[in-house]
């Protein structure tokens, strides 16, 4: 592990990143460039005293772990985490498939949602990220794990999952859900169709 290289490798990441990037505001007593120590601390899921220390070359080496979360704190893309593991000794981890990643633009753009219901989701349908919203509003969804991750597979085997979707008929209006709920009218634009007698 190359201390310095790491330390100078997160400084130069951090002082990087503005608090806008993260959806942080801006302060008006702010006196440094990028993001502070702390800031990074949170968002990566470490205590802002053991971040502070790898990146002034102390401490112990990061299991791979805490390395995965400052990455994601840090909005990395896949070669700079690459990298961030390469400085901590760590071997990098094979990857056969690059669906597990949220790339730094896509973070940033869910960064600008916070105030709104929105998720991230790989091909399969699995939950990468939600905002703070999207968690009270469906449940957290990243905590599944094996195949529940997968909405799909949820789908199938989770009665549950499926009642938070409205019912298609065959006229293309929302069925009620469950006995005795109202029947959902058509959206704007769409005619109503007359009930044939």
């Amino acid at each position: 592990m190359d201390r310095q290289q790491l330390g100078d490798f997160l400084r130069t990441r951090r002082e990087a990143l503005q608090p806008e990037d993260v959806g942080l505001p801006r302060g008006p007593r702010r006196r440094t460039s990028g993001l502070r120590r702390e800031e990074v601390a949170a968002l990566s899921g470490v205590s802002a005293d053991y971040y502070s220390r790898i990146e002034q070359s102390r401490g112990a080496v990061p299991s791979e772990q805490v390395l995965a979360g400052i990455a994601r704190g840090l909005r990395l893309t896949l070669e700079e985490r690459d990298r961030l593991v390469e400085l901590a000794g760590h071997a990098l981890p094979r990857r056969v498939r690059r669906d597990d990643h949220v790339d730094a633009g896509m973070m940033r753009i869910l960064d600008g949602l916070a105030d709104a219901a929105a998720q991230v989701e790989n091909v399969l349908g699995v939950t990468l990220r939600q905002t703070r919203l999207a968690v009270v509003l469906l449940g957290d969804e990243t905590s599944y794990t094996g195949p529940a991750r997968a909405r799909v597979y949820r789908w199938f085997t989770d009665p549950h999952s499926r009642d938070r979707t409205p019912r298609r008929t065959t006229t293309g209006t929302a069925a009620p859900s469950r006995p005795g709920s109202p029947r959902c009218t058509p959206g704007p634009g769409r005619p109503r169709r007359p009930a044939s007698s």
